[in-house]
């Protein structure tokens, strides 16, 4: 069709930008309404209790999947898919389609949500570290490490910890990344590393499974802002479906059914919290 004929530039451009809002705005619907017709979605995850993982028989499960499974059903979802990868595939992976929402209790950070929409999150946090029985270094907290350039902590790759453990001094020789949590109990296991840090319970779970040659300390002092926040993710197309999933956990957090969801996996009242993805985002 020839272009208007009366129409000014800078009205030309107007019309183009609506036009162009308007097909982004039907995709997005679209990709919602494609989704609810299948009556299946994918999520993906990493290996990591009790956030998500897999059972021996093969079940996915965890507090992230458990949400995830119960909310879908709420929505209508018949099927709910599981895709295993590393941790620092997840976001690769869900922004190039291999599944449509991270269900890893994944935290919320200002850096992820460059990259990714959240939920408004799941719960609340703190790390610990897991060290040697009797934690022979002594080791409490990120300075702890940093001060004793013979220390070595294991990081799982594509954490946050890694930035946590660089601005509170901890040089690069001192951290070994690992690709999961039971790569961290091993190396700390094997004197590989003297410690490893990551979530409370994850930490936990890890000195349960490592018997009397590790534990979990009690006593991590760390900044209150390094508190983590685990949430849903999207990917940033797909806002009508991460809406219609937020609208729909908002009724349910918090409640009994949550609470009893979540309870098996070392979840309480306590990790509930107010925060929303919007706050979190904004953070400097």
């Amino acid at each position: 069709m020839s272009q208007p004929f009366n129409v000014p530039r800078p009205f030309q451009r107007l019309l183009v930008a609506c036009a162009t809002f308007a097909v982004l705005a039907s995709a997005q619907a679209a990709s919602l309404d494609e989704i609810k017709e299948n009556s299946r979605i994918r999520i993906g995850y990493a290996n990591e209790t009790p956030f998500a993982y897999t059972e021996t028989d093969g079940r996915v499960t965890g507090e992230s999947p458990e949400i995830a499974k119960i909310i879908f059903e709420k929505m209508g979802f018949k099927q709910v898919d599981g895709v295993l990868t590393e941790w620092g595939s997840l976001i690769p992976g869900l922004r190039a389609g291999r599944f449509d929402v991270i269900a890893a209790g994944m935290y919320i950070t200002p850096a992820r949500c460059k990259q990714v929409i959240f939920t408004d999150p799941q719960y609340a946090l703190p790390d610990t570290l897991l060290v040697a029985q009797g934690n022979p270094k002594n080791l409490h907290s990120y300075a702890d490490i940093a001060k004793n350039p013979d220390v070595k902590l294991a990081i799982m790759a594509g954490t946050v910890n890694l930035a946590y453990a660089r601005d509170s001094g901890i040089k690069d020789a001192q951290i070994l990344q690992v690709p999961d949590t039971t790569a961290q109990l091993q190396a700390v296991r094997a004197g590989r590393a003297d410690a490893a840090v990551g979530t409370q319970l994850t930490m936990k779970g890890l000195a349960k499974k490592g018997g009397d040659k590790v534990e979990a300390i009690a006593d991590f002092t760390d900044d209150p802002a390094h508190t983590g926040y685990g949430a849903l993710a999207f990917r940033p197309e797909d806002k009508a479906l991460r809406d219609a999933v937020n609208a729909e956990m908002k009724q349910w957090l918090g409640s009994e059914e949550h609470l009893k969801t979540v309870a098996p996996f070392g979840f309480d009242r306590s990790n509930v919290t107010d925060k929303t993805a919007a706050e979190l985002c904004a953070q400097q």
